[in-house]
């Protein structure tokens, strides 16, 4: 950890500093939506290698940069076996998976978390045709948003340590198959009531990042993961925006019913590619099938898998224990406070702006289908996004392969923020007063300032996440717990409060006027993290998770992380 005496710095690419970093190399396993967005204890009490989000290479660079981990042999266990541990099966691992086979199992992650966040944003396009339907206000309707929203933040959060025990394939399987599930009832619904138990239920089966983000860090190694992490932070974001654009030639031509027959099919679809195309990547099952494959084959009788000797299989006290951290960390630590509200606040943006849309896009005479296309802005601010952080991620995974993890602190991950996160702000004022209608200016001045929102909003997400990981090491998905669970419950907030902030604040311009505020509330939320940058070391100091990370960390200097078992991993998020 950086010394409470040293001056600030400038947020310079060049400056190496000598001091140590609160990066840790090896974080646990990262999470989301939730996008929305972690890392998890190894409930198995086996040899759990843990990974950090962001520092990676490129496919084809990635057997160059691969270390394998070497030790003694297991250790002997008072019942006389002998305990498999990782550097003895690393080939086995998914860190030893072919570039393509690692690419295919994201690419099919990528399309899950797209399914679970089209899940939450093509809702609205069903408002209306609900409550004419059940006679219902279109106020009452959007609760059936909302309620999915929050549920989804808590369901993240459950899911998360089944996938650390059982392993990833089982658990996503599980939840695809549930969320798909209860679309049924809500297709069919008999009542409004009806319909809002089934998007309770969905959004409760959803493991969103949980899994997905998990499965990253299965397979890349520290200095590997960054393009892989910044693919499915894509896929979180890009998910959400999606929806209004599909929702939108759902709404025109067909029922109410086919906004959920149509998430039924796409997550059909994907569960499909995700069962024939997946294959487990979590590192305790797989050295649980290495060892029984060495004593079938006689290799070696005595050897076992971490999950076999650990009894009992699962321990009540430390599930409640990690499900309850990220939360804690939420409410005790100024940096997953702030950035979480920070990246919460922007993501309920995005879904503020589908509510609104109808509102502002009406001035121009846009039709059902005009809105929905009125969001390909907002993808396109996206990949912009994406394409951004790309050369910084690899100019950063060759500093630190050539000086390591030492030559970069944790609040470098922050860097890029710094010019970024201004973006939303801009966005938001320059959205703001280009919607005045038609006599004013062109309708592509809003949409050019929607760029800029989501650029933000992408750019937000993936540092947050990143500098979270940097900042706690083995701590860090309770962190990114919190941020996950703050975009998806913000998100859900806002479906409630959209409307009638565009349609009641600002008399003649309540919709400037109701983008302005929003515009200023980002100005405020942004200035932590100016504040972290600058002064994250000394606050680090006195978090109590940082001093034990520290604490841990000079105990075991040079050990494999995935071995400091006297340090408590949570779970991803």
């Amino acid at each position: 950890m950086a010394n409470s005496n040293e001056p600030s710095r400038s947020p310079s690419d060049s400056d190496l500093d000598e001091k140590k970093s609160t990066s840790n190399p090896i974080s646990d396993i990262p999470t989301t939506n939730t996008i929305q967005q972690g890392a998890s204890p190894d409930l198995s009490g086996g040899s759990l290698t843990l990974t950090e989000h962001v520092g990676g290479t490129q496919p084809k660079n990635e057997s160059k940069t691969e270390r394998k981990p070497s030790g003694p042999p297991g250790k002997l266990q008072p019942d006389g076996k002998r305990l498999l541990e990782e550097h003895e099966c690393y080939e086995k691992l998914g860190y030893c998976f072919p570039w393509y086979k690692k690419w295919t199992i994201l690419t099919v992650i990528f399309t899950v978390q797209m399914s679970m966040n089209f899940n939450t944003s093509v809702y609205p396009n069903a408002v209306e045709p609900l409550a004419e339907h059940f006679h219902v206000s279109k106020q009452a309707a959007r609760v059936g948003q909302m309620i999915f929203l929050v549920a989804y933040a808590f369901g993240c959060e459950l899911w998360a340590p089944w996938s650390e025990e059982f392993g990833r394939w089982p658990i996503m399987q599980a939840s695809l198959f549930l969320v798909n599930c209860w679309q049924l009832p809500c297709a069919l619904a008999p009542n409004f009531g009806s319909l809002l138990v089934g998007r309770f239920l969905g959004g409760l089966s959803s493991a969103g990042g949980s899994v997905t983000l998990g499965m990253t860090a299965d397979m890349w190694e520290p200095n590997d993961q960054g393009f892989a992490v910044a693919y499915v932070v894509l896929s979180s974001v890009g998910g959400t925006s999606i929806g209004p654009v599909f929702g939108a030639f759902i709404e025109r031509y067909l029922s109410w019913k086919w906004n959920f027959w149509v998430q039924l099919i796409f997550g059909g679809v994907t569960q499909m590619a995700h069962f024939f195309l997946v294959t487990e990547t979590r590192s305790t099952i797989l050295i649980d099938r290495e060892a029984q494959r060495r004593r079938k084959s006689g290799e070696d009788t005595n050897i076992w898998g971490p999950n076999e000797l650990k009894k009992p299989r699962l321990d009540g006290r430390e599930i409640f224990r990690v499900w309850t951290r990220p939360f804690e960390m939420f409410i005790r630590e100024p940096i997953v406070l702030f950035l979480s509200l920070f990246s919460g606040f922007s993501d309920a943006l995005i879904f503020t702006c589908i509510e609104s849309y109808t509102l502002v896009w009406e001035q121009w005479d846009f039709g059902i289908i005009a809105r929905g296309l009125a969001f390909i802005p907002i993808n396109i601010g996206y990949l912009i996004a994406y394409a951004m952080f790309i050369p910084d991620l690899w100019r950063q995974t060759k500093i630190r392969q050539k000086h390591g993890e030492e030559a970069r602190t944790a609040e470098r991950r922050l860097l890029l923020l710094l010019f970024i996160a201004p973006l939303e702000t801009i966005g938001l004022f320059g959205f703001a007063w280009s919607t005045m209608g038609p006599e004013y200016n062109h309708w592509i001045a809003p949409m050019i300032f929607s760029v800029l929102i989501a650029i933000a909003n992408y750019g937000i997400y993936m540092a947050t996440i990143d500098y979270m990981v940097a900042a706690y090491g083995p701590y860090s998905a309770s962190a990114t717990g919190g941020n996950g669970f703050s975009r998806d419950l913000l998100a859900g907030i806002s479906a409630m409060y959209a409307t009638p902030m565009y349609t009641n604040i600002g008399g003649r311009l309540h919709l400037q006027w109701a983008s302005t505020i929003l515009a200023v509330l980002a100005l405020l939320v942004m200035i932590p993290i100016y504040v972290f940058y600058w002064r994250g070391p000394q606050i680090r100091e006195k978090s109590k998770f940082a001093q034990t990370l520290a604490a841990d960390r000079k105990a075991n200097e040079g050990r494999r992380a995935s071995r400091l078992d006297s340090i408590a991993m949570p779970y991803p998020v």
